[in-house]
């Protein structure tokens, strides 16, 4: 699947939205890519997730687990695992802080491929990072469905990433936003209202 046959994705099944968003991190955005859309057709989600699960297979062997944070990963974590053939979890947060609950837990040494949808910061994902590290575990790659961060967030962390398709959409800090300036009233549809800069982007 290429990177157009992505984008075709978003635009049959609505999930490519254009106009004035505020974003969960904080940003606004004339863009916003509501991967819920895309993924609540199941034969869709499985399609997307083989074709990512074919990008990543080679750089990810002796994988152990798919983890991805709530929200917004927790369909295409589990979608990636069947497609890899591994075990699905998602992190959530408590007290602010990303954790495993319900009963997730990871053992040390275990390979795991982070995922998110959408990557705008990469924050919630480099979060993710952060906690499978401090479990033990080793982070292998990041994969996510569409990168508009505009690079690769998990340089820094050591770890390559892989996206099915990456777009360049315009973001503006509120104070700095020309729609806002011209009157424009920012839509909010992130699934983490009041989220403060660093959350999980779209």
């Amino acid at each position: 699947m290429d990177e157009s046959a992505v984008l075709d994705l978003f635009r049959e099944s609505g999930a490519m939205l254009e106009g004035h968003f505020e974003l969960t991190s904080g940003l606004h955005s004339d863009r916003y890519f509501q991967c819920a859309r895309l993924l609540m057709d199941p034969p869709r989600a499985e399609l997307t997730a083989r074709a990512l699960a074919a990008k990543v297979r080679t750089r990810t062997e002796g994988l152990d687990v798919v983890v991805g944070p709530a929200l917004g990963a927790v369909t295409w974590a589990h979608e990636m695992a069947r497609a890899l053939g591994t075990r699905a979890m998602f992190t959530e947060r408590k007290d602010g802080e990303m954790c495993l609950r319900r009963g997730f837990a990871l053992e040390p040494d275990e390979r795991v491929l982070v995922v998110e949808d959408v990557l705008t910061t990469g924050g919630s994902a480099r979060e993710v990072v952060s906690l499978v590290r401090s479990l033990g575990a080793t982070p292998v790659h990041v994969g996510a469905i569409l990168n508009r961060s505009g690079g690769n967030p998990f340089a820094a962390d050591g770890l390559e990433l892989s996206a099915l398709a990456s777009v360049e959409a315009e973001l503006w800090k509120p104070a700095e936003c020309p729609l806002c300036a011209a009157g424009s009233p920012a839509e909010k549809p992130g699934s983490r209202p009041g989220a403060g800069v660093g959350g999980p982007a779209r």
